[in-house]
């Protein structure tokens, strides 16, 4: 069986670093992409055919960078089975700060808009290859659960995501008569560096690497939307069913990110 050949931004720690380790494991060919070259250096030298791998040293709001790293991981790699769009940011906002405003544009550009820049270069390879082996390639964009309802103090990171699983879902109606799969995947909340500054308890907290073999199993069975851990997409159905009046109450006074400014 042919390797796998993987893209996956943000993949220098947290989630992307975990769904490396996963697809390594496998035996894939891994093309990893993060603003920190020498902690994908790092995370590839530990990784099972470390030889094999592609660090790009990337900031994903650079979208001609971006382009180029992804043509130079499908020359080197002869294509892309999996791109995952992973890179994002997660930090607080509130409106009546005239400073966060550019902390909103930094989230929405590292969120979303980075989102379909890192899909983009791949689009035409991947179709070709599909005319030619009718095997579909994925394309998969991380949401949050937090995009299904708003969250108070995380007005930016709350729409940006919400715009990632609309935006997924077009997406996707767009790419399947061209033979490729769009997955939308909401983690709950995931243990890593992003998650360990919410200064309030998390349930169902769930490990990377644990998340990270759920999600290669929905990504390979080209699911088009998965909640991980699943408790939370049960909670994520209720939240979305209860009536404004009801969600207000519950939430009106949940406690906030810590906001930061722009970077």
């Amino acid at each position: 069986m042919t390797p796998l050949r993987v893209f996956i931004t943000g993949a220098s720690s947290g989630i992307g670093a975990a769904l490396a380790r996963q697809y390594a494991a496998q035996g894939a060919t891994l093309g990893l992409l993060a603003r920190r070259g020498a902690a994908l250096e790092a995370l590839i030298a530990t990784l099972p055919n470390s030889a094999r791998h592609r660090a790009y040293a990337v900031d994903v709001r650079d979208h001609a960078a971006i382009a180029e790293a992804a043509q130079a991981f499908l020359c080197y790699a002869g294509g892309a089975d999996v791109v995952i769009a992973n890179a994002g940011v997660s930090v607080g906002t509130l409106t009546e700060y005239a400073e966060d405003i550019a902390v909103f544009d930094t989230i929405i550009a590292t969120n979303l808009v980075a989102t379909a820049a890192t899909f983009s270069p791949f689009i035409a390879a991947m179709r070709a290859a599909w005319q030619t082996s009718g095997t579909p390639a994925r394309l998969v964009g991380i949401g949050s659960v937090a995009g299904i309802r708003g969250l108070p103090g995380a007005e930016a990171y709350s729409a940006s995501k919400a715009a990632v699983i609309s935006y997924c879902e077009s997406l996707r109606l767009e790419m399947k008569p061209q033979g490729i799969k769009v997955v939308t995947i909401c983690p709950g909340y995931i243990d890593t560096p992003m998650t360990r500054k919410n200064p309030y308890p998390m349930p169902f907290l769930m490990d990377p690497d644990k998340f990270a073999a759920r999600a290669a199993q929905v990504i390979a069975a080209g699911d088009s939307y998965a909640v991980i851990p699943w408790q939370m997409g049960v909670v994520a159905k209720v939240l979305r069913m209860l009536p404004n009046v009801l969600y207000d109450l519950a939430f009106v006074n949940a406690p906030h990110k810590p906001r930061k400014t722009a970077s």
